[in-house]
C-alpha cells in the first residue's frame, strides 16, 4: 500500500493506476507459484530467499533515490511521456514479484484453508484462494491510489509542497527497501 500510495506521488493518479496494477499482475507470480510448490524452495534453499530479500530491498532503494532526486517536477502532473506510466507498471511487477514475504505468505498462510478431502486438487484451490486475496491486496492499493491523488491535487497549488510530498514519496520506498533488508 504504501508503495502504490508512493508511486501515486510520484507519478500522479495515471502512474499510481499502473503501479496498482503491476503489483496486482506481480502478484500472480506468487500466486501460480504457491500453487504450483515452487516457492516451497525458499524452505528448502535459504539462500535463495536471503537473496531474494536483497536484491528486492536494493531495488525499492534505488526507486527511492530516483523519485528523490527528480522531486522538483510538480506531483499532480502526469507524466511527460506516455512511457512513465509503462515504466510505473514494470516496476511495480518487479517489486512484486522480488518480494520473498509476499511468496511466504502465499506459501504459509494459504495450505491452511485447503482440504485434501474436497473435490478440487489442492493446486487449484490455492489457485482460487490465491486470486481472491491478491484481488483483496489490490482493492486496497487501489484506495491507496485514490487517497495520496486526493491529497496530491490537495497541496500541489504550492511548489514547496509537491517537492516535500515527492520527496517523502521516495523516502517511503527507501524506508521500505530498509525495512525489507533489515527484517529477518
Amino acid at each position: 500500500m504504501l508503495y502504490a500510495t508512493a508511486q501515486t506521488l510520484a507519478r500522479g493518479a495515471r502512474g499510481g493506476l499502473m503501479a496498482a496494477l503491476g503489483l496486482h499482475m506481480g502478484g500472480y507470480v506468487h500466486v501460480i507459484a504457491a500453487a504450483f510448490g515452487l516457492a516451497i524452495l525458499f524452505d528448502l534453499v535459504p539462500p535463495l530467499y536471503v537473496a531474494l530479500k536483497f536484491v528486492g530491498a536494493a531495488y525499492l532503494i534505488w526507486l527511492g533515490i530516483q523519485m528523490i532526486r527528480t522531486r522538483n517536477t510538480r506531483v499532480h502532473a502526469e507524466p511527460q511521456t506516455g512511457k512513465d506510466p509503462k515504466r510505473a507498471f514494470r516496476q511495480s511487477v518487479m517489486v512484486e514479484v522480488l518480494n520473498p514475504k509476499t511468496a511466504l505468505f502465499f506459501v504459509a498462510f494459504l495450505p491452511q484453508f485447503s482440504d485434501p478431502a474436497a473435490a478440487l486438487p489442492i493446486w487449484a484451490q490455492l489457485l482460487i484462494l490465491g486470486t481472491a486475496v491478491n484481488i483483496i491486496f489490490s482493492s486496497a492499493d487501489l484506495i491507496c491510489v485514490a487517497l495520496a491523488h486526493r491529497i496530491s491535487t490537495l497541496v500541489a497549488q504550492s511548489e514547496n509542497a509537491t517537492a516535500r510530498a515527492k520527496a517523502m514519496g521516495g523516502s517511503i520506498l527507501v524506508a521500505l527497501g530498509l525495512t525489507v533488508a533489515l527484517d529477518r
